[in-house]
């Protein structure tokens, strides 16, 4: 199992839904960073449950305590130890899972692939564990704010809806129908240079790409003018270079390209975009099947999110900020 994040700035996570604890170690943290610990609980507490009627009402702290590799506040270079405690698990709302499978979830496929799984809230395939990437990529920001990078996501779709106070509502009627509901998460990366990222198999929209794909419900990437494009001519998207000489680079007049050309940053802001599919764990009866295989009736309590808008933006900053920071500490060695 695939629990390795990165290549040079790697995060490595641990933990189930409903064990004692979820952490990780981050390997490859540049020494001598200041570390904003103010700055870390804030990124937690926009994915943390239980902060709004939008959200499940599982009463999570996510208070996260270093273990190693931070001393007097600053990053020694050594990995980063740390855990978050799970304090709020309520196994017994998932008794029923002990033998079933819920439809579009990842119960069946776990248990094929090894034989055993941890039912209890989804166990591993449960996106409380993105509260690990949060810590991740709240470290990786700082070291990127220092280099004039930002990431910022937003919603940009929820349901039908494209309108704050709409996207609102599309999740308040979705609780109160007992389902969920899918939505489009937007993100913009600026301020990096030109030359990040390879021209072949690491091409850097490919490593956002894969990303954002790990993220629990995401079904779908696109970058620059993505699918949209398909219906266009190449004449509407061109990309005319020129020389600023303001800013003394070379920038171009639109920017249909997403800041990635070839697979390598060309210095303008890069911006995607991620689909996520309505939450499987549908709070509402369904039909499913057991480990005998037999046809069966489910009626799942527990506490749920009827969309993973409120608390995934979060995490696909963290991502892309792990992404970023890996793929520049990646051109700096490739230029040893």
């Amino acid at each position: 199992m695939s629990n390795t994040f990165g290549n040079i700035y790697r995060l490595t996570d641990f933990g189930e839904s409903h064990g004692p604890a979820i952490g990780g170690v981050v390997d490859g943290m540049p020494a001598g960073v200041s570390v904003d610990f103010d700055e870390i609980r804030r990124w937690l507490a926009r994915r943390r449950p239980g902060q709004s009627t939008l959200t499940t009402s599982r009463k999570e702290a996510d208070e996260v305590r270093f273990l190693s590799g931070i001393y007097e506040g600053r990053t020694l270079g050594t990995p980063i130890g740390f855990i978050i405690e799970n304090v709020d698990a309520r196994s017994a709302d998932y008794e029923e899972l002990r033998h079933k499978f819920r439809p579009n979830h990842a119960d069946y496929t776990y248990q094929a692939k090894y034989g055993i799984r941890d039912y209890r809230g989804g166990g591993r395939a449960s996106a409380r564990e993105t509260a690990v990437r949060v810590v991740g990529g709240a470290l990786a920001m700082q070291v990127l704010k220092q280099h004039g990078i930002s990431v910022n996501a937003y919603a940009l779709q929820v349901g039908k809806a494209t309108e704050p106070d709409a996207m609102e509502r599309e999740i308040r009627d979705a609780r109160a129908a007992r389902d969920t509901v899918g939505a489009i998460v937007g993100c913009t990366v600026s301020g990096i240079a030109p030359g990040l990222g390879e021209p072949v198999f690491d091409k850097l929209q490919a490593l956002l790409a894969s990303a954002m794909m790990s993220i629990n419900a995401a079904k779908g990437f696109d970058y620059g003018s993505g699918f949209d494009g398909a219906a266009c001519r190449g004449s509407e998207l061109v990309d005319t270079p020129f020389f600023d000489a303001d800013s003394q680079k070379v920038r171009m007049r639109t920017n249909h390209s997403g800041g990635i050309q070839g697979g390598i940053s060309n210095g303008e802001d890069i911006y995607f975009r991620v689909a996520f599919k309505p939450i499987a764990t549908l709070p509402q009866p369904l039909e499913a099947i057991d480990d005998e295989f037999r046809q069966c009736a489910l009626d799942l309590g527990g506490r749920h999110d009827p969309c993973v808008v409120p608390r995934a933006i979060v995490v696909v900053e963290a991502m892309a900020a792990m992404t970023v920071l890996d793929a520049m500490m990646m051109a700096k060695a490739a230029s040893l």
